[in-house]
C-alpha cells in the first residue's frame, strides 16, 4: 500500500462553501417581524388564504357560481346551501368563492401596476427634479384632485366596463399618492453621501436612479403596497356595486351586493352579510399588514423590540 498521500487535483476547482449568512438574516427579520407584529402576520397569513381560495375556487366551490336554479331561489343557509341562495337561485357560498379570484385580480393586478408606475415616476421627478419635477407635481395635483373612486368613474365611462378597463382605471388612482410619497424619500436620499460620490465618478443618472436611489424607496413601497391593496379592494367593490365594474354574470363582492339591491328594495340578509363580511375582513387583514410593516421598517421603531 503506497505511502503517499492523496491531494487535490488542480484542474477540477474546490467547492466554495455556501454562504447562509443572507438565509439567516432573513430568518432572523422574520422572527422579529412575527415578535413585533402578530397581528400582522397573522393578516398576512389571511390574505394568503384568501388567495389560496381564490385559486382553487374551481376544486374548492360546492357549485357553478353563474348556475340559475328556480326551485331554489332565495333560500336561506342550510345544509345544501351553507350560505343561503339569491334571487336567481345560485348557490352565495359559491359565488363568494369565485368572487375572490376576480376581486383578488383586480385588486392585485391594480395594485401591482400602479405602484410600479408611481415608483418610478416618484423616483425620477424626485431624482431628476428641476423643471421636469415642477410639471409632474402640477400633473399629480390635478390627479389628486379628484376622489378616487369619482376618477376611476371617469375613467370607466370612457374606456367601458369591463375587467381589464376596470384594473386599468384603478391602477391610475393608485398613482397620484405613490409618486407623492416616493419623490419625498428619493428628495431625502439624493444628497446623501454615496450618491454625490456615485455623481462625481461620472455615473449616469439612470444608473444612479437605479443602482442607489430606487433600493432606498423600497421600504415605503411595502408599506404603500400592503395599504394600497386594501384600497383596491374597497375602489372595485364600490365600482362592482354601482353597476360599473366586472360585468355579470362573472361574480364579484361587489357586484354580488349591487345586484341583490337592484332586484330587492329589501334584499335577503345572508345576500349582504356575507359577502360585506368577506371585503371587510380582507381590507382589515391589509390596513393590519400595512401596519405591521411600516412599524417594523420605520427606522425609529427597530430598536425596539431584540
Amino acid at each position: 500500500m503506497s505511502g503517499r498521500v492523496a491531494t487535490a487535483d488542480p484542474a477540477i476547482p474546490a467547492a466554495s462553501p455556501v454562504d447562509l449568512s443572507e438565509y439567516d438574516s432573513l430568518a432572523t427579520h422574520l422572527r422579529r417581524f412575527a415578535r413585533q407584529s402578530p397581528a400582522a402576520v397573522g393578516a398576512a397569513l389571511l390574505l394568503l388564504f384568501v388567495i389560496a381560495i381564490g385559486a382553487l375556487a374551481p376544486l374548492i366551490a360546492p357549485y357553478d357560481p353563474i348556475l340559475n336554479s328556480f326551485t331554489e331561489v332565495r333560500q336561506q343557509p342550510s345544509a345544501a346551501h351553507w350560505l343561503g341562495t339569491d334571487h336567481l337561485g345560485r348557490d352565495t357560498l359559491s359565488r363568494i368563492i369565485y368572487g375572490t379570484r376576480v376581486t383578488m385580480l383586480v385588486a392585485v393586478s391594480s395594485v401591482v401596476i400602479g405602484e410600479l408606475l408611481g415608483f418610478i415616476w416618484g423616483v425620477s421627478t424626485g431624482y431628476i427634479g428641476g423643471r421636469f419635477d415642477l410639471i409632474s407635481q402640477r400633473i399629480i395635483e390635478v390627479m389628486m384632485s379628484f376622489p378616487t373612486l369619482i376618477l376611476a368613474l371617469l375613467l370607466l365611462v370612457s374606456l367601458g366596463a369591463g375587467l381589464h378597463t376596470v384594473i386599468v382605471a384603478i391602477a391610475v388612482t393608485r398613482v397620484p399618492g405613490t409618486t407623492r410619497i416616493i419623490r419625498s424619500a428619493a428628495l431625502q436620499f439624493r444628497e446623501v453621501a454615496f450618491v454625490e460620490a456615485a455623481r462625481a465618478l461620472g455615473a449616469s443618472p439612470l444608473w444612479v436612479m437605479a443602482r442607489h436611489i430606487a433600493p432606498q424607496c423600497v421600504g415605503p413601497m411595502l408599506i404603500l403596497v400592503s395599504l394600497n391593496l386594501g384600497g383596491a379592494i374597497f375602489t372595485e367593490s364600490a365600482l362592482s356595486f354601482l353597476g360599473l365594474g366586472v360585468p355579470p354574470p362573472n361574480p364579484s363582492w361587489g357586484n354580488m351586493l349591487g345586484g341583490v339591491l337592484a332586484e330587492q328594495f329589501r334584499p335577503s340578509w345572508w345576500l349582504v352579510v356575507f359577502p360585506g363580511i368577506a371585503i371587510t375582513v380582507t381590507v382589515m387583514a391589509t390596513n393590519l399588514l400595512g401596519d405591521g410593516l411600516r412599524d417594523f421598517l420605520d427606522p425609529r421603531l427597530r430598536g425596539l423590540i431584540d
